[in-house]
């Protein structure tokens, strides 16, 4: 497929073809001091509208359980944001300029276009979804945002799918521009019975790591004890502090370098370790954080969490962090180890007209379907694309009762 000058705009219609929702993106930035308004279009069969009301939702949720564990009215899911926009007939205190992209695709979709807006709190996680386990079916658990578009009369009104739209989006973070200083740390063990001690020295080539990118981990020994250092033992662990009802921090180690290299007594050692963390080498560890969703295996290992200093921590749901830990295995003297705080994100993606996300095209090698993403080609008004709101299928994969429900 060449390259095509033009908008790119999402779209996603109801299983009757009633209703249809169009969004310029999927992923919004969170910038720490703001977040990329969410403004679309939705689109009514006048017909079929009659005298009831077109609303939108928000919701940003955090799923801690999986679905087929919701029984007697009991939901593992707690929303930490809702909030509603009708459509049509607008209200007055609702209203506001339309974007640009709104404009053209009003001028192009006709009258029975309506425009809807949302304003994402600063304060809410960014999409991070905990890798299941093998035997786990649905949904998985972790933080997600949908947007919601139905017709009814009430919002209390029993919405149903067939004349519904759910398109879940992402909310992300992208590497700041100025990175922070370079990681070191050091530490000193001093052995009973002896005036002699052992001094580690540890740090990375900087702070700031995009993800797929090698880590160089600068090791210094100092042993002017009597000991031997048996083992050195390199690791790059995941912390996710999960913040519901209560505060837990759960640890996966995601790259590992064991070494043989001995410090005998008395003497120096300078070492470069390398570790590059990867989602490949860890698809089995049931729990560890991720980027967006799992569908189609299109995701990474998740990005860094970067909070706004006095952030409600109450309402983050799941924070990310990652160390690099050192550790030096002593004959006889136990274990002297210190841990290098550093940042794993991606770059911010250059500004272009017409481009495909990256999450979008998985990193395989497997043949990809492209029939399941169709353009409408005319340009002839307003040079505008409309594209499906659906990632690119693997060929060979079983289709998933619920495929609609992750970012389609």
């Amino acid at each position: 497929m060449g390259d095509k000058a033009g908008t790119r705009v999402f779209k996603k219609s109801s299983p009757n073809c009633k209703l249809t929702v169009y969004l310029g993106k999927r992923d919004f930035v969170d910038h720490l001091d703001r977040v990329d308004p969410v403004d679309g279009i939705v689109l009514v069969d006048p017909d079929y509208l009659k005298d009831r009301k077109v609303y939108v939702t928000l919701t940003c949720a955090f799923r801690y359980g999986r679905e087929d564990l919701d029984v007697l009215g009991l939901s593992f899911r707690k929303d930490l944001f809702i909030a509603t926009f009708q459509a049509f007939p607008p209200l007055p205190e609702e209203k506001k300029p339309l974007t640009r992209l709104q404009e053209r695709l009003i001028k192009k979709l006709g009258e029975h276009a309506y425009p809807f807006f949302f304003t994402i709190p600063q304060n809410l996680p960014c999409s991070v979804t905990l890798q299941p386990g093998p035997e786990d079916t649905g949904k998985a658990c972790g933080v997600d945002f949908e947007i919601r578009a139905f017709c009814a009369k009430t919002l209390e009104e029993k919405i149903h799918k067939r004349n519904s739209v759910r398109l879940v989006i992402r909310k992300v973070q992208y590497a700041p521009e100025k990175p922070g200083p370079q990681p070191m740390a050091e530490t000193t063990r001093h052995f009973l019975m002896s005036d002699r001690s052992l001094h580690l020295e540890a740090s990375l080539d900087k702070e700031l790591y995009y993800h797929g990118e090698a880590i160089n981990v600068n090791v210094h020994v100092t042993n002017n004890s009597t000991k031997t250092v048996k083992k050195i033992k390199i690791s790059v662990r995941q912390y996710a502090d999960i913040c519901l009802f209560s505060t837990a921090q759960y640890k996966c180690p995601v790259a590992q370098l064991d070494q043989d290299d001995q410090v005998s007594a008395s003497s120096t050692f300078c070492k470069v370790y390398t570790l590059t963390p990867l989602l490949t080498n860890n698809r089995e560890k049931r729990g560890l954080a991720l980027d967006g969703k799992l569908k189609h295996e299109d995701t990474n290992l998740a990005s860094s969490t970067i909070v706004k200093e006095g952030a409600n921590k109450e309402v983050l749901g799941i924070l990310v962090s990652y160390r690099v830990k050192v550790k030096l295995v002593v004959s006889r003297g136990g274990d002297v180890s210190v841990e290098l705080p550093f940042v794993l994100m991606h770059p911010k993606p250059p500004e272009q007209t017409l481009s495909r996300p990256q999450s979008v095209v998985p990193e395989s090698d497997t043949p990809i379907d492209t029939n399941l993403i169709e353009f409408e080609t005319n340009f002839g008004d307003d040079d505008i694309v409309f594209e499906d709101f659906a990632r690119l299928r693997l060929k060979g994969l079983k289709d998933e009762k619920d495929d609609d429900e992750a970012f389609c």
